[in-house]
């Protein structure tokens, strides 16, 4: 009965931490702390150094722990990656990805070795251990302090921090070897990565291309799909993992795949692993703090900050700078990268690996990683927002979207049902646009439901209901939300080759000698592009109004304010690509076939 008691009594405590570690982060949210390093100290809290005084030494259960939520959190990020937003930044990332972790693992090294009075080979280990962002704190920290970056600014921080990770465990894992054996070479360490990332990549490819089709192949019973394509990733990952790829690279470029091809119950799916992140987040980061023990800290903490501030202040800026100078980022751009370098529970994991396997000086690699991450998590977290205000990478604050209901439809894959309350101030009650892809289909008024013939004209309060490309439904949220004050448009600039979005297709057809419909004449600028664009309009969007392309040249309020004008005369010559252009496009031509998209 006693061993039954213990487990009760594990179970009970096990469960209070995590629901102290939820409950903390409406705490955290309110006051702008960054949540994970709440959770973390809700596990040093916990530990036998603080109030708590649990006795957890576990490390190879801390490590199995830890692989299983990084994994989750890596397939999460992949998941919700739309590969159009990060095609144009592949280059960069990558480049920051490989060759920025290793350039900021050697220079914090030397920087190790003598404040810490370690050898190169044990210097270089704290290097890689601190080197990686991580993609839990990147992710997380954006979203809650309701940061939209740039587009290019966020892409790039999204590839990078959710792809350096597996290069980052491979560096450590090859000086642990290293320090273990004392036998490595430079050849065996170059074949060893090729061959964890090209398997990796099969492995990653071939299993994102099975579970997609299972899912659309396979009845499963209602409910089943969210677990089955959560455990797939589990499968996924720990198949690279016994073949020595990389399984990180491999259930990250799973989650890609599948969420960038059309699947059964794709919302339940993001919805359930959205609350499987969060949990395994909270889990890990409350088990890495229960590790840590305070009185060791003070032995290292001095010489530990000088490696922290090293890192944040010259190793990962001179890294960012040197990976993107052939890239046309603007010194603000890199700056901002520079500064998201934010640590988090992937350093404190990779400092648990020397612990597993025995090195002598073990903790000293977990207490570095552990200061580091407090600091970054400190110093970066809590600035994140300002930094990107005070350097103009951030853009204004969208208004928090409507309550958008997805449903999806038995049967076929091409369309949903996507619901919303129809709001007094929104573009779809004042001017009754909606995108030409999708359908009003049904609209409850007073617990009735009513066909949209019935329901006309619609009203203020009611619910609509309308047929949708999954991929394309949160596009529809523009249309229901609030419309931002619009200026009076300014009579001088129309007949200039840019006109304001309010002047009307009839005016431009005036002037430009345009074929407009007549049933379309009286549709602003504005509106033409709310309704054949198949997303949220964004600087820079084209469509053709015979023989004018329409360029959104501003955005404000989510719609397009400033309309450029490119008319027949101004088209360029083509010009013919070069060798590295054809390369670039044969390479974009061949992911996009691999991954479906």
């Amino acid at each position: 009965m006693a061993s039954l008691d213990s487990v009760s009594i594990a179970v009970f405590l096990g469960a209070a931490l995590v629901m102290a570690g939820i409950l903390s982060s409406l705490l955290a949210l309110r006051f702008g702390a960054p949540l994970l390093l709440v959770f973390l100290l809700i596990g040093m809290l916990a530990g036998d150094s603080g109030p708590g005084r649990l006795q957890f030494d576990d490390v190879r259960t801390t490590y199995l722990v830890g692989s299983v939520a990084l994994a989750l959190i890596l397939f999460d990020g992949g998941l919700k990656t739309r590969f159009q937003s990060i095609r144009t930044v592949l280059a960069p990332s990558m480049v920051l990805a490989t060759i920025g972790v290793l350039l900021t693992a050697l220079i914090t090294a030397p920087v190790a070795k003598y404040a810490l009075d370690l050898n190169w080979t044990e210097a270089s280990l704290v290097g890689a251990v601190v080197a990686s962002t991580d993609a839990a704190a990147v992710f997380l920290l954006v979203h809650t302090q309701g940061l939209r970056l740039r587009p290019r600014v966020g892409a790039t921080l999204e590839a990078e921090s959710g792809t350096n990770d597996p290069f980052a465990i491979f560096l450590t894992l090859m000086l642990v070897e290293y320090i273990s054996s004392g036998e490595s070479s430079l050849a065996h360490i170059v074949l060893e990565f090729a061959r964890e990332a090209l398997l990796g990549a099969v492995v990653g490819v071939i299993g994102g291309r099975l579970v997609v089709l299972a899912l659309n192949r396979v009845a499963l019973p209602q409910g089943l799909h969210a677990p089955f394509v959560t455990t797939a990733a589990l499968v996924i990952f720990g198949a690279a993992q016994i073949a020595h790829a990389s399984g990180f690279l491999a259930v990250y470029l799973a989650g890609i795949i599948i969420g960038n091809r059309p699947t059964r119950a794709h919302n339940s799916v993001v919805t359930f692993l959205d609350a499987a992140t969060w949990l395994a987040q909270i889990v890990m980061f409350v088990l890495l703090g229960l590790l840590v023990s305070p009185h060791r800290l003070l032995g290292s903490a001095g010489p530990a900050v000088i490696v922290a501030f090293a890192l944040m202040l010259v190793a990962r800026p001179v890294a960012v700078f040197l990976c993107l100078a052939p890239f046309k980022f603007n010194w603000r751009e890199k700056v901002f990268i520079a500064w998201t370098g934010l640590r988090g529970a992937v350093a404190i994991f990779l400092a648990s690996i020397p612990m597993l396997v025995g090195l002598s000086k073990a903790y000293l690699y977990f207490d570095v990683a552990f200061v580091v991450v407090i600091i970054s998590l400190l110093l970066q977290g809590w600035t994140l927002a300002p930094a990107a205000r005070r350097l103009h990478v951030a853009l204004p604050r969208a208004e928090r979207g409507p309550r958008r209901v997805e449903l999806d439809l038995p049967g076929q894959l091409e369309q949903q049902l996507v619901g919303y309350p129809v709001r007094a101030k929104s573009l779809y009650f004042r001017r009754g646009l909606i995108p030409s892809w999708s359908k009003p289909t049904l609209v409850i008024r007073d617990e009735r439901i009513l066909t949209p013939t019935e329901a006309d004209p619609v009203a203020a309060g009611d619910y609509i209901y309308l047929l949708a490309p999954p991929e394309k439904a949160e596009a529809l949220d523009r249309f229901f939300v609030d419309m931002a004050p619009s200026t009076a448009p300014d009579p001088h600039m129309l007949g200039d080759f840019v006109v304001l979005g309010e002047h009307t297709l009839g005016e431009l057809a005036e002037i430009y000698g345009v074929a407009v419909a007549e049933d379309q004449a009286k549709l602003t600028l504005a509106d033409y592009f709310d309704i054949h664009l198949d997303y949220a309009p964004k600087e820079g969007a084209e469509l053709v109004l015979d023989p004018i392309v329409l360029v959104a040249r501003s955005i404000g309020g989510g719609r397009v304010n400033v309309v450029g004008l490119r008319l027949p005369e101004d088209e360029e010559e083509t010009v013919p690509l070069t060798r590295a252009q054809k390369f670039k496009r044969k390479l974009a031509e061949i992911w996009s076939s691999v991954a479906g998209v």
